[in-house]
């Protein structure tokens, strides 16, 4: 079975909107986060969606997931209070409706933007390698920073940027985050990280830079343009 748990779990700070959260504001009338569930709901290879949500926000979406059809959504869950809560909160429901040995696909909520071949790329990858992280390859230099102050800067061609889903197998991601519970880690930036530190090899999976995390007004004004482009070529047969 495959699985997606989409995190929708964050207030929005940097957007400066003080009426809904990021995942809520609306492109041609239509929320941020039912753009994203529409992709998984519509993949033909992904079987069932959990949804972590803002707690207070939880009846709009459910009322949006039934309004929208959006039938493969079989759970939504509060959130946390970090975005690595939130991850751990999605996966417990998960566990809830497929074994341990299912695909589990995670995805902001605020990427609405994934390819469906890069979806299938991913569950691929998991089954012949054990997980799937979506990445970029950098278009500019990394420099970090080390604890004495000295830099390393490490070659663009070896460097890149990790997007989402990050795919894993249920029960080994499961596991990592029980053990971060237990050691009281809530610092992981994302699952990637997390399972990298406990010892993981992760396999990259390319993905595209249109693929954009809406974090920012800049972010959702570069989302309003690529969606316009994309419902262009379906109307049209054509790009921009």
């Amino acid at each position: 079975m495959n699985i997606a748990v989409i995190f929708a779990g964050g207030t929005g700070q940097r957007m400066n909107v003080a009426s809904c959260p990021k995942q809520f504001l609306k492109l041609n009338g239509k929320p941020i986060i039912i753009y994203t569930l529409e992709i998984f709901n519509e993949h033909s290879e992904i079987d069932k969606i959990v949804v972590s949500c803002i707690s207070g926000w939880i009846p709009y979406l459910e009322r949006l997931v039934k309004s929208y059809g959006i039938g493969k959504v079989v759970d939504i869950v509060p959130g946390g209070e970090t975005g690595q809560d939130s991850i751990f909160n999605g996966l417990s429901a998960a566990a809830a409706h497929a074994s341990e040995d299912s695909i589990v696909l995670i995805h902001d909520g605020v990427r609405p933007l994934v390819e469906k071949e890069v979806i299938s790329e991913c569950i691929a990858a998991v089954r012949e390698y054990g997980n799937a992280i979506t990445c970029i390859p950098s278009s500019e230099t990394f420099i970090i920073r080390n604890d004495d102050g000295t830099l390393d800067i490490p070659p663009r061609k070896d460097s890149y940027i990790v997007r989402a889903p990050q795919c894993f197998i249920l029960g080994d991601i499961l596991a990592a985050h029980r053990r971060a519970a237990a050691e009281g880690r809530h610092d992981f930036i994302d699952s990637c990280s997390m399972m990298t530190e406990y010892g993981y090899d992760m396999h990259l999976v390319p993905g595209s830079p249109s693929n954009i995390k809406i974090t920012t007004p800049a972010d959702f004004y570069m989302f309003k343009t690529l969606q316009e482009i994309n419902d262009n070529y379906q109307i049209f047969g054509f790009e921009i």
